[in-house]
């Protein structure tokens, strides 16, 4: 019987942070796959191009007390309103859009002249800007990704959930006669790499995939969470990501949401 699609596909990923144990491999892998450059001195952070970044987070607290909390963050490929995230809505040359079929911010490296205000517009600051062509040490470029291409000077990039593997996957179920994916035919790079299991990718609108079953959003109310462990990133921005986190502490929860302990605001959870 032939699959119907009864909906556009949303993907996302819920990274349980009381898995992570802030290893790196995430931006291992995410480098690797992507072809992301690097400079010989990586000690000026603000040059530093790393499509995935762990964050450590700590509560504050006095020993027996203190605990410390890693965070990824990849792009939140947020929707925005209808599709109108901050980046996309800014973008002059059109070099980044929301794909309604996906759910992926893309990034078109040859339309971008590197203004730069999608950096500005990013809330996440999930964005990187090129300042050098990528000089790579020599023998290196035999072992590059041949699906990603490198970008040059004077341009902005940024995670794209891999998209290569999306067409690849895609690729492969037309060749099977197939309009559809299983859960698992798509996947990033990081959620194989983590060796703790923290990340979870899928189609968020599919009730089958298992990102689906953790994050339970809810569509009536802009994709929020219905998990009361689950939450987005500066959820009062309206910026609707589509990147979940997951975790039993409140304080964690409460910092992610922008608390900031006003009466009847802050954290949701």
């Amino acid at each position: 019987m032939k699959h119907e699609q009864s909906k556009a596909k949303k993907y996302g990923m819920v990274i349980d942070l009381d898995k992570c144990t802030g290893c790196g491999a995430c931006m291992v892998a995410c480098m690797s796959e992507n072809n992301v450059p690097f400079r010989a001195d990586e000690t000026d952070k603000l040059k530093s191009i790393t499509w995935m970044r762990v964050y450590q987070l700590t509560n504050g607290e006095p020993y027996p007390n203190a605990d410390t909390c890693f965070l990824p963050r990849p792009c939140m490929h947020c929707e925005g309103h209808n599709g109108h995230s901050p980046c996309v809505s800014v973008c002059p040359a059109t070099a980044t859009d929301y794909s309604s079929e996906t759910g992926i911010v893309s990034q078109i490296y040859t339309r971008c002249f590197g203004c730069r205000y999608c950096m500005g517009a990013c809330p996440y600051h999930a964005r990187f800007f090129n300042w050098w062509d990528p000089v790579w040490p020599e023998g290196m470029e035999k072992s590059l990704s041949p699906n990603v291409s490198p970008r040059m000077r004077g341009v902005v990039e940024k995670c794209s959930f891999c998209f290569h593997r999306y067409q690849l996957a895609m690729n492969k179920a037309h060749v099977e006669g197939r309009d559809h994916l299983e859960e698992g035919e798509y996947q990033t790079a990081c959620t194989q790499a983590c060796p703790a299991g923290a990340i979870t990718f899928g189609d968020l609108n599919n009730p089958k995939h298992a990102v689906n079953q953790l994050a339970r959003p809810d569509r009536a109310h802009g994709g929020r969470p219905r998990n009361p462990d689950v939450f987005r990133l500066l959820e009062a921005l309206g910026t609707n990501p589509k990147v979940y986190y997951m975790t039993s502490r409140k304080w964690v929860r409460k910092m992610g949401d922008e608390f900031v302990g006003k009466k009847g605001g802050g954290a949701s959870h």
